[in-house]
């Protein structure tokens, strides 16, 4: 693959007290012919996520049209496991004006130092408003994936809801700090509320010097099969880097992170680190929008598919 970058596509002022900083996990869903409606995570001042987005111009996703003024879903009741910050992972277009969020709840914790765990939130307006369909998480913690349940990705296919997520149940130790352990997995629901409690690993760490994938973002080829875009942590670089695998019924991938080619770019919002990849296909040109540095600190940016 041959990507060209175009650059950066919106980064917060600072204006809007609950979107201080970043806009990470950009989710692209085209709204119309016009407009293509990014999803993103902004922080406040504190670093406490909530979603929001950023339209964007279909026939040049550089072009920023409007930016939402109000968080799509705030944070969790205390106590709950997204008080401390809502991630937007994935949304589900279902018809008839009705949508489906699948984000991240940030729980902090004392032992460890986090959770995160898969919430849903619906939309019967056509994506304008959320609320929660349930207070705790629809991915709850298990036996089998204790700490970690998040990054979820959701296709609604033939009446089913077919989910790929990151999981685990183990911390290590880089430099002396905690850090995540977890892979891919995949399941399945018939209505996207109700999920089994342990998936079906899709990625596993295959490197030393891996410890964990970022959200994975799969499409449909139009030839039939599947793409899927992840994030890779590696201990060697403290940071991510983008991977990218392809499958015929998407649950048996083959890893080619080396056919993405991309990567950082020296001196630039994306000098350190390259994640939270997920594209979209615009009258044949294939568009991938991402963050850098720092979880989406400066932003998102897009790149376009110049050859496959």
């Amino acid at each position: 693959m041959q990507w060209r970058k175009l650059g950066l596509v919106y980064r917060p002022d600072g204006s809007l007290p609950w979107a201080k900083s970043h806009a990470m996990i950009p989710t692209p869903v085209r709204l119309d012919d016009r407009v293509i409606r990014v999803f993103v995570t902004f922080c406040d001042e504190r670093g406490i996520g909530r979603p929001g987005y950023v339209d964007v111009l279909a026939e040049d996703p550089t072009k920023v049209i409007s930016v939402s003024e109000t968080p799509l879903l705030d944070i969790g009741e205390d106590g709950t496991f997204d008080e401390n910050g809502v991630l937007l992972c994935s949304v589900v277009r279902e018809g008839g004006g009705c949508w489906k969020m699948y984000y991240v709840g940030f729980e902090l914790g004392t032992k460890i130092r986090y959770r995160l765990l898969t919430g849903l939130a619906q939309s019967t307006d056509d994506g304008r408003t959320f609320t929660r369909v349930q207070r705790v998480p629809v991915l709850e913690r298990s036996d089998q994936e204790l700490y970690f349940r998040g990054g979820p990705w959701c296709l609604l296919e033939g009446g089913k809801y077919r989910l790929w997520y990151v999981a685990g149940s183990r911390w290590l130790k880089l430099d002396g700090k905690p850090m995540p352990v977890y892979d891919i997995r995949y399941v399945e629901s018939d209505d996207g509320i109700h999920w089994p409690t342990e998936g079906e690993v899709q990625l596993a760490l295959r490197e030393e010097d891996e410890h964990g994938f970022g959200r994975p973002c799969i499409t449909p080829r139009a030839g039939g099969g599947y793409r899927m875009f992840y994030s890779v942590r590696r201990k060697s670089l403290r940071a991510y880097r983008l991977g990218y695998a392809e499958s015929e019924d998407g649950k048996t991938w083959h890893r080619m992170d080396e056919r993405l080619n991309l990567d950082v770019t020296p001196g630039s919002f994306d000098s350190e680190a390259i994640m939270y990849a997920a594209p979209i296909e615009i009258e044949g040109t294939l568009y991938l929008f991402y963050n850098g540095n720092d979880f989406g600190r400066d932003g998102f940016a897009v790149a376009v598919l110049e050859r496959e």
